[in-house]
């Protein structure tokens, strides 16, 4: 793809990538030997920020969290959490009790005009003037940036998001899927560097969701840097770089995605047994064991990683036992799976 620049020589969030290597790199000095550059900077910097209501509800604590450029950052938490005020506060929706956040080096509160410039969210709620037709709505949002009309980039992102053939239909016409696709493309209207989803496929249907995904993906290929909330969490679980979990205001895990899954997944071996049992015997007690369907499924949950599982001692005291089973089979724990565990225990903490 073509990199594009816009009025101020500043590279589009429709450009070419940049490599995952250009943040740190080797570089010739004047000596002929080489040096490092120092790490990018990142591109969301969330330090210590706070916001408590006049209710006294205290919806953010001191939350502190970089974003990285071009990465998909996936943000959970149950109803109520703190996500939205989060996400609010960043796009300046919101304004912080205590803290600060800088968006491409920008501050959200002293120079907010030039930090919203590179943001794009897609709120949880459909708002959109329902006498305008498509066409019109995406670039009066391109003009309140200050972006200069652009007919060949709003033409291609309505194509993109399937949306060109109802580009003069008024937006009360559409459904609501197409409405949500509208709201994608006024986020995208002025080629934000930074785009955040605020549960985007929350009562969409399945091709929606397919098509915003596949957009997602397209998109930090061109370098955009995405942060979404999602109670989809195989989504989240497919799609990010890194996981963010938060909980009554505070940001409990950030986690390399692939990491998370390694130090906190487990594994469930699931055995089939020949014939129900109805206790668990005393010679197993001191596994991790669970009897499911009717005593019918012995299930026993071990940590993969470790470098004793437990599995052949669990299945030779069962034939000691003389415990048939039939048929066994073996699962991950889904991200999900980890979620609820951060959560529960968050809540059992009483934090």
């Amino acid at each position: 793809m073509n990199q594009r620049t816009d009025s101020e020589g500043q590279r589009s969030p429709l450009s070419s990538p940049v490599s995952s290597d250009d943040a740190v790199r080797p570089t010739r000095v004047s000596s002929g030997e080489y040096a490092r550059i120092a790490p990018m900077q990142p591109i969301i910097s969330i330090s210590s920020l706070s916001k408590t209501y006049a209710s006294g509800f205290h919806a953010l604590k001191r939350v502190t969290l970089d974003i990285r450029k071009g990465e998909i950052f996936a943000l959970l938490g149950p109803n109520g959490a703190g996500k939205t005020t989060l996400i609010s506060i960043v796009c300046g929706i919101v304004t912080p009790s205590a803290g600060t956040v800088t968006a491409d080096g920008h501050d959200i509160v002293r120079d907010y005009r030039s930090a919203r410039t590179k943001i794009g969210l897609v709120p949880q709620e459909l708002t959109t003037d329902a006498f305008e037709t498509v066409w019109a709505t995406v670039t009066f949002s391109r003009g309140l940036f200050g972006r200069a009309p652009n007919p060949a980039f709003i033409e291609k992102l309505l194509r993109d998001l399937s949306l060109w053939d109802k580009r003069k239909a008024e937006i009360m016409t559409l459904s609501g899927g197409m409405k949500r696709r509208v709201m994608i493309a006024k986020a995208l209207s002025h080629e934000p560097q930074i785009l955040f989803l605020d549960e985007p496929t929350a009562g969409v249907d399945v091709e929606l969701r397919r098509d915003m995904w596949a957009l997602v993906r397209a998109l930090r290929e061109t370098g955009v840097t995405i942060i979404l909330t999602t109670h989809y969490l195989a989504e989240a679980e497919e799609m990010a770089d890194r996981i963010g979990v938060i909980s009554k205001g505070t940001l409990i895990l950030v986690e390399e995605k692939i990491e998370l899954m390694k130090k906190l997944g487990k594994r469930q071996l699931t055995l089939q047994l020949q014939e129900p049992m109805t206790v668990i015997p005393a010679a197993l007690a001191d596994l991790r064991l669970a009897l499911k369907s009717d005593g019918y499924e012995l299930e026993y949950t071990f940590d993969a990683n470790e470098q004793h599982t437990g599995v052949p001692s669990l299945l030779r005291r069962m034939s000691d036992l003389g415990i048939g089973f039939r048929d066994l089979n073996t699962r991950q724990s889904s991200l999900e799976d980890i979620f609820v565990s951060l959560v529960s225990e968050r809540a059992g903490g009483g934090q």
